[in-house]
């Protein structure tokens, strides 16, 4: 156990000293970093208890700390308005408590005594009851922002990778879910079939697994929406629209005109938030428009003008230019996007249409 506690806590200081040094952090990165440093803290706890209490550890909550950071991580994300507030230091509260009890009251960690009747047991049985209710609404939470996450990135970005749909953090929530499950399942049946110090053991061993994902795939994770429009955007409850025809048409001929004079779309960086930004239109009346109007949403409106450039270049018998090269050329950012978008829209691989159209 020592071990696990002592590679735990120096991967995770290790981790969070690596985010909080990012150039241009965000407030994502910021909590990314809170939450690595206070997993440092539960590891060096963990080492602790493991030498003053040798033959016990403390009842182990690091649960009510993940389930919270999760979620505020996932709101950091994938909402543009979200903001560091000191209250939200409350969701750290019941974790605070739990840990702070256990070390006065010095309770182990042991499911064969845990519905045992003494002086304590108002505490495991809080404790039990807590980490449930907490596991069911953070992690629903967290499933739901991703949902619409998703759901709505069509009309968000040009370009779509797994940092984009956010899809390592998914991954991490259905790790965490079975993760979850298992002890729940270990905390009913260890009686039997095993002791509570393997499930110490798993239970840090996973976590050391949350510390490994994190510094990973969150030290390449960058903010999906710019400053300025974060700062103008409203909450979706708040964005009704109230546009006639004459201003739908009028917004329809300023962004047809700006993609044909400008063309935007070779940028493969270009967002929903870079096109309100340039037109200074807000996103959700560009969307209503291509929604609406043009019956496409904003990924299916840039790519078929790259796709439509592509084809120009595929068609030009004086362009040498590789295949793939013409794609990045065009405002494709990876191969795999470009051949799948041009099959999508055309039917054919670009390969196919440059062999019928020569």
């Amino acid at each position: 156990m020592d071990v696990i506690a002592w590679i735990g806590l120096s991967q995770a200081l290790f981790s969070g000293i690596l985010t909080l040094s990012k150039e241009n952090r965000s407030v994502s990165d910021k909590l990314l970093s809170t939450l690595l440093f206070i997993l440092a803290v539960e590891f060096l706890t963990f080492g602790l208890e493991s030498s003053i209490f040798p033959n016990f550890v403390l009842l182990s909550n690091s649960f009510l700390m993940l389930n919270p950071a999760i979620y505020l991580y996932t709101r950091s994300l994938t909402n543009p308005v979200f903001r560091l507030k000191w209250k939200q230091l409350a969701h750290l509260l019941p974790y605070l408590f739990f840990k702070i009890t256990a070390w006065i009251i010095k309770e182990p960690q042991s499911f064969e005594t845990f519905f045992q009747p003494d002086q304590n047991l108002w505490f495991r049985l809080s404790f039990g009851i807590f980490g449930i209710v907490s596991w069911v609404v953070y992690l629903t939470l967290t499933g739901i922002d991703l949902t619409k996450h998703r759901r709505k990135i069509k009309d968000e970005f040009s370009t779509i990778d797994m940092f984009k749909k956010v899809g390592w953090v998914l991954f991490i929530v259905v790790l965490y879910i079975l993760y979850c499950f298992t002890v729940f399942l270990w905390g009913l049946f260890n009686v039997i079939f095993l002791d509570t110090l393997s499930l110490t053991i798993y239970n840090y061993s996973v976590l050391l697994i949350f510390i490994y994902i994190f510094g990973f795939y969150g030290l390449k994770q960058k903010e999906l929406f710019s400053h300025t429009t974060a700062k103008n955007s409203k909450p979706d409850r708040l964005q009704s629209s109230f546009l006639n025809e004459k201003t739908k048409e009028k917004i329809q001929k300023k962004i047809l005109e700006y993609f044909n004079t400008e063309t935007p779309y070779l940028n493969p960086d270009l967002s929903m938030s870079i096109l309100s930004e340039k037109l200074e239109i807000p996103k959700h009346h560009i969307t209503e428009v291509l929604n609406g109007v043009l019956g496409k949403n904003f990924f299916q409106f840039v790519n078929e003008y790259r796709v439509n450039e592509v084809k120009k270049k595929l068609n030009d018998p004086k362009n040498l230019y590789s295949i793939e090269a013409i794609g990045y050329e065009c405002g494709f950012n990876s191969k795999s996007t470009f051949f799948s978008v041009f099959k999508q829209i055309t039917g054919q691989t670009p390969a196919q249409f440059k062999s019928m159209s020569n």
